[in-house]
């Protein structure tokens, strides 16, 4: 547990069901004081969404605004004739929704079972406009989403399917919990995708992520426990075959 959660914990300031929450120190949480903390408890729902539920509504008002505690949501885009594709994947803590827009046109669903503290749009647009440092984290965030974006970009536009498959064990591997991952030669990871969404996200076809895998597995840099559950046994040559293949 870190020294601030610990600290929190101690703290009876800081209202009692935020002392040892995951999003405490992340998000917009983070830059809030013990009294707003307080204020925003007030209107606080916590809610757990098994897999594959839709966390908002498309085209319609949105009404809340949530932290993600826990679990992967996946963001998609739907066409007109009813084709969807993924378009980024989204970890704990991060803020889901738009705010001062009034709708989206983002599918966001449960990819695995998801924690989620939500808030009423309202109260989390009122508290942007009196705390700039609120304001200021959603911007960041905001900036950290384009450079992913554009990071993804390269990897569709100009990686190999090995490098691509690499890359998205690698994306996976970089959200995991640091209390699980630490500096451990080997990091068990579950994948928040099936293969037919994993190739949808990479623009390969399921027989190709298939190969990858097992070519991953055949030189040693990755274990297949389960049907989406790996291993990864060598970090630094999977960083190495995302960035440029051996």
């Amino acid at each position: 547990m870190s020294d601030k959660i610990l600290k929190d914990m101690d703290d009876f300031t800081v209202p009692f069901m935020c002392r040892s929450c995951k999003a405490r120190h992340g998000g917009i949480c983070s830059v809030l004081s013990p009294g707003q903390l307080s204020d925003l408890r007030k209107h606080i729902v916590k809610t757990e969404q098994k897999r594959n539920s839709v966390l908002n509504v498309m085209h319609d008002e949105q009404g809340t605004y949530s932290n993600i505690l826990s679990g992967v949501v996946k963001l998609s885009k739907l066409m007109s004739d009813g084709r969807q594709q993924i378009v980024g994947l989204q970890f704990a803590p991060d803020f889901l929704g738009r705010p001062f827009s009034s709708e989206t046109d983002i599918l966001a669903e449960a990819a695995t079972t998801v924690h989620i503290c939500s808030f009423p749009k309202n109260v989390i647009e009122d508290l942007i406009r009196r705390n700039p440092a609120v304001e200021r984290c959603l911007h960041e965030q905001h900036m950290k989403e384009l450079d992913e974006a554009r990071e993804w970009m390269l990897t569709l536009g100009r990686k190999t399917a090995l490098e691509k498959v690499a890359s998205f064990v690698l994306l996976i591997v970089s959200h995991t919990d640091p209390k699980i991952a630490g500096n451990k030669e080997k990091i068990e990871i579950g994948l928040p995708l099936k293969r037919a969404e994993i190739a949808d996200y990479l623009g390969l076809t399921i027989e190709t992520v298939s190969r990858q895998i097992t070519n991953l597995r055949k030189r040693g840099i990755i274990s297949v426990n389960e049907r989406r559950s790996i291993v990864v046994n060598d970090k630094k040559r999977l960083s190495a075959i995302a960035d440029q293949c051996e």
